[in-house]
């Protein structure tokens, strides 16, 4: 049974912080911000909504794209580093918001390489005929493990969510949908990218919260150079197993942290600046809600449309990181507009 995407949807916070925000609340400047991760603003949630509501808003959108009732899931996942609580999950919150009883749900967190490891998850359900149809979430409230005290962590993230539905073809045809995934970990770098504190190593108390240790603690150099290589190679790797070149590949979509890595590994595999697609001008890092909203994003201004090739690579804590090919099957955004009609 071949997988085809057959909704997606987003939901962003309407609170804008911009670099001159930062400007007020921490040591920097919007000029270096700027040229060391192309970031110019982020979004903030209110304080009253929880990755959950942000959640459910894109997964609604989502399933509208796919004409699709809440009853008709049967499985949600939802990648998130900032859940609602320990238990129950985010997942089960949003089900429970959608009166989507029919499903089975679960949370996964693989960081920021969250949304293509869920996936994964979610395509393998369709593929083995497990499930007709998964609601695939990525969902995560930055802003609120950000220390802003920490002028180098606290102007990268954002927040935001993502949502797309995975089906069944109704054609089996393996050339269509989702293609092919490949998702690598390597535990031994973990310390390089943490939130420490907060869960049962060290729980949050009067003595461990002075310490400010239930924050993003990053270091961002061992960060940039292993994004950039593990991505590289995967990506690579993925296009080898596929039998399909990168030369044929519409759009690159990667994980929104950095211009610079983004510029470089654009360069490395070869694609064209004009075929990768960049939004963390407007959105910075959103974690696992980035390439969901990136993809949203793209087919709604009709950069990606039917049968177009795309090719989605993410970084993140663990370290975690992977590649997704996708052969896009959604129609139009305006079906009643032709291609040529758009600016793009």
């Amino acid at each position: 049974m071949s997988v085809c995407l057959s909704g997606i949807g987003s939901e962003l916070p309407d609170q804008v912080i911009s670099n001159q925000d930062l400007e007020k609340m921490v040591e920097t400047q919007d000029e270096w911000i700027r040229t060391r991760t192309g970031i110019c603003e982020r979004r903030q949630a209110p304080s009253e909504l929880a990755s959950s509501d942000l959640g459910t808003a894109a997964a609604l959108k989502a399933l509208q794209t796919a004409g699709l009732e809440p009853s008709e899931i049967d499985a949600i996942i939802v990648a998130t580093s900032t859940p609602d609580m320990f238990f129950p999950s985010t997942a089960c919150v949003i089900q429970q918001n959608l009166a989507a009883l029919n499903a089975f749900a679960y949370d996964l967190s693989a960081a920021c390489a969250g949304f293509l490891f869920a996936l994964s998850n979610g395509s393998q359900y369709v593929e083995n005929g497990v499930c007709r149809n998964v609601l695939v979430v990525g969902v995560d409230l930055m802003t609120r493990i950000l220390d802003f005290q920490d002028r180098n962590t606290c102007v990268l993230f954002g927040d935001g969510a993502g949502a797309v539905v995975l089906s069944a073809s109704p054609q089996n045809h393996k050339k269509k949908g989702v293609l092919g995934t490949r998702l690598a970990s390597d535990g031994r770098f973990g310390d390089i990218l943490k939130v420490p504190a907060g869960g049962s190593r060290m729980p949050l108390t009067e003595e461990t919260l002075p310490l400010r240790r239930q924050y993003i603690h990053m270091n961002g150099n061992e960060v940039f150079r292993m994004a950039i290589r593990a991505m590289e190679q995967t990506a690579l790797d993925l296009m080898n197993d596929s039998g399909i070149p990168l030369s044929s590949v519409d759009w690159l979509v990667p994980h929104q942290a950095n211009l610079r890595i983004i510029d470089t590994l654009g360069k490395r595999l070869q694609i064209p600046s004009s075929r990768v697609f960049i939004n963390l001008q407007h959105y910075g890092n959103m974690s696992a809600a980035s390439i969901p909203v990136a993809l949203d994003e793209a087919w709604r201004s009709r950069k990606i449309g039917p049968e177009q090739l795309v090719l989605m690579v993410a970084f993140g804590g663990g370290l975690t990181w992977g590649a997704s090919l996708l052969r896009w099957t959604l129609p139009w955004s305006n079906p009643e507009e032709s291609p040529e009609q758009t600016d793009n």
